[in-house]
């Protein structure tokens, strides 16, 4: 199904006749750009990540669909604009995680300022240097482990997501509560995606969301929704140093290992292997994906937004179902503008159509591309590093506790010279 980040896949600097007709119809301006089919179909390809972490904090911790959609929108935009590769933007999986565990702590004022903290810290370490200097901690078996584990968990989720009996991540029960008929359009999904996984006619990825769409829709998705046009309410926060406090030492603490060695360094080096030798890469290293969270999560947190990260597992999504350059992120940030300011709780509810299954085979395929990365690996030392990363991950609910004795494991076996 998957062989590694090279399969089937056109060279990164090579965009066929898609990419001159791109040149010719908006010239100079978008010249590092793709759009067509395939691209927006590599756009979709991380709503199985994006989704369920952020309609979950929005139904359950009574975010503003218009500001959490606004936001992701521009910060994709802007970061199309300024990697012009198929850069992710995702939530904050620990944020996302704890906040949804536990409601009654972590509020809308506690989840903006785990923005702002976020936001202030990452440029802090951007700024000063200092991810670099973390960044020397994540050696290759430890961010090989990392993509191994993410991989794992994204296994472990998507088949999660498609033998649950819930149909809906709303709360809407449709037509056929307790029935199987999640597990059956799950089946069906997969099966359509794994058909169209390398077709360039009809993309996988628009395959599945228009599938989750429609069958949503029969399955009576929209029973007992709201569905008003316009934007929602947008507010600037304020903080107490309650929720100053709540906000560092139950959300960013066990995000902070996660984003660095994640979204910072891991997803430098999938951008290096995706696309090996693209000058392009000059800018994808992990102080530059520090410095441009920073700047997106700052200003976002005054006004409730859900925190946000790149991310190797989006990257290998968004990579797997067709994304090869800035155009996918521009792409499915201009839907995510467009729903948050002319849709807002219409366009929310339309995407809480697509069933639990599909997004669940939407995150099987991303967690099939990073996996293989640990092929890369040369030494036993090393693979015993990864695999005990990636086996601590699924043991754990906080994955910075993996990295964290990963780092720790590695470097003793650096320093004593131990032979496995």
């Amino acid at each position: 199904m998957t062989h590694g980040p090279h399969t089937n896949a056109e060279p990164a600097a090579d965009q066929g006749p898609a990419r001159g007709r791109a040149r010719s119809m908006t010239g100079g301006l978008f010249d590092d750009f793709r759009f067509d089919r395939v691209e927006l179909a590599g756009s979709f390809g991380d709503l199985g990540t994006l989704l369920p972490i952020v309609v979950g904090m929005i139904l359950i911790n009574k975010l503003s669909p218009t500001t959490v959609f606004l936001s992701f929108g521009i910060f994709y935009i802007l970061t199309a604009w300024y990697y012009k590769l198929p850069v992710p933007v995702q939530p904050l999986k620990a944020v996302g995680a704890i906040a949804i565990a536990f409601p009654g702590q972590i509020t809308e004022s506690v989840i903006g300022a785990s923005g702002v903290i976020f936001g202030a810290l990452l440029l802090l370490f951007s700024m000063t240097g200092l991810v670099d200097r973390l960044a020397r901690l994540f050696t290759p078996p430890v961010v090989r482990g990392i993509q191994l584990a993410l991989g794992l968990v994204f296994l472990r989720k998507g088949i999660e997501l498609i033998v649950t009996k819930n149909l809906f991540m709303s709360g809407a029960t449709g037509y056929f509560p307790g029935s199987d008929v999640n597990l059956i359009l799950g089946c069906v999904a997969f099966a359509l995606v794994l058909l169209l996984l390398d077709n360039k006619r009809v993309p996988a990825a628009i395959a599945a969301v228009g599938l989750g769409v429609a069958s949503g829709f029969l399955l009576g998705g929209l029973d007992g929704q709201t569905l008003s046009l316009g934007p929602t309410s947008v507010r600037l926060m304020s903080f107490s140093l309650h929720d100053l406090w709540t906000a560092f030492i139950m959300l960013i603490l066990p995000q902070i290992p996660l984003t660095i060695g994640n979204a910072c360094v891991g997803t430098a080096d999938t951008c290096s292997v995706l696309f090996p030798e693209d000058p392009k890469l000059a800018k994808a290293k992990a102080g530059s994906f520090a410095l441009t969270m920073g700047l997106a999560n700052l200003p976002t947190g005054f006004f409730g937004g859900v925190p946000m990260c790149h991310g190797t597992g989006g990257l290998a999504a968004h990579y797997r179902f067709g994304a090869r350059t800035g155009g996918a992120p521009l792409m499915i940030g201009a839907i995510f503008v467009v729903l948050a300011l002319v849709f807002g709780q219409a366009g929310f509810t339309f995407l809480t159509l697509i069933p639990n299954s599909v997004l669940g085979v939407l995150l099987i395929f991303a967690g099939l591309e990073l996996c293989p990365l640990i092929r890369s690996l040369k030494a036993n030392e090393e693979y015993f590093v990864a695999l005990l990363i990636s086996g601590i991950s699924l043991a754990v609910p906080n994955m910075a506790w993996a990295f964290g004795i990963g780092i720790l494991v590695d470097l003793f076996i650096r320093k004593a010279k131990i032979k496995i």
